[in-house]
């Protein structure tokens, strides 16, 4: 399917999201959101609300929480920071939940065997990223990593993608973002650059066929070749 959206080439440069796309990392990030609501006294959200939540970084996750809500502006700025330091405390803690869905090694090893440059772009701050691809041992496959923190600007602005196009010198006709939110396919399209979107990530609880991506995928072993799904191992 790759091959398709390239007029029977391959991208030069493919980009992946990392929550929700590559790795089912919500049961931590709830259970650091559950931690810093019980310390503030208030109850629990559980896993399923957090789901919901997430996909504009750690701050908006928090002020969610904080509201009990997509909406967030009527929480206040101090509360918020005080809650955001017990989350970041709380998440630093433990990745041991955090699993890689299936297909995303086997789809990641066969890119780097047909020498795709990869990279990963994510709502994430710097200071989890490392730990969480030490944990799930997907930090290799990635030549550029750029955290939510890493500049000024998060998705939905095309900043970042735009970045990783400067540095691996490649023309946004020849690169693919792979994302699962909202958020993915508006960078993707204000960076102009082709997307694709799994159905089974984070949007905050609507289908993501409904952004208008390139693709919709179940899975992301759909973008590999028939051979190449029967020959890989998915290790």
């Amino acid at each position: 399917m790759l091959r398709e959206l390239f007029q029977g080439e391959l991208p030069r440069l493919v980009m992946f999201d990392l929550d929700g796309t590559l790795v089912d990392s919500v049961p931590d990030l709830a259970a650091a959101i559950d931690k810093m609501l019980v310390l503030l006294g208030r109850p629990a959200a559980g896993v399923e609300r957090v789901r919901d939540w997430v996909g504009n970084g750690a701050r908006v996750l928090v002020r969610r929480a904080l509201a009990g809500d997509l909406q967030h502006g009527q929480v206040e700025d101090g509360l918020a920071a005080q809650a955001l330091e017990l989350f970041m405390q709380a998440y630093a803690e433990s990745h041991a939940l955090t699993q890689v869905y299936p297909g995303v090694r086997k789809a990641l090893k066969w890119l780097r065997e047909q020498r795709v440059e990869m990279a990963l772009v994510t709502n994430k701050p710097e200071r989890f990223i490392a730990p969480l691809l030490d944990k799930t041992e997907l930090g290799g496959f990635f030549r550029w990593i750029v955290g939510g923190d890493t500049l000024p600007q998060q998705k939905p602005d095309p900043a970042a993608l735009l970045h990783v196009l400067q540095l691996a010198r490649v023309d946004s006709s020849q690169a693919l973002f792979v994302g699962d939110s909202r958020n993915d396919v508006l960078a993707a399209k204000a960076a102009g650059v082709a997307c694709v979107a799994l159905s089974y990530g984070y949007n905050h609880g609507r289908p993501i066929a409904e952004e208008n991506p390139m693709r919709v995928l179940d899975d992301l072993r759909e973008l590999l070749p028939a051979s190449a799904q029967l020959t890989i191992a998915d290790v």
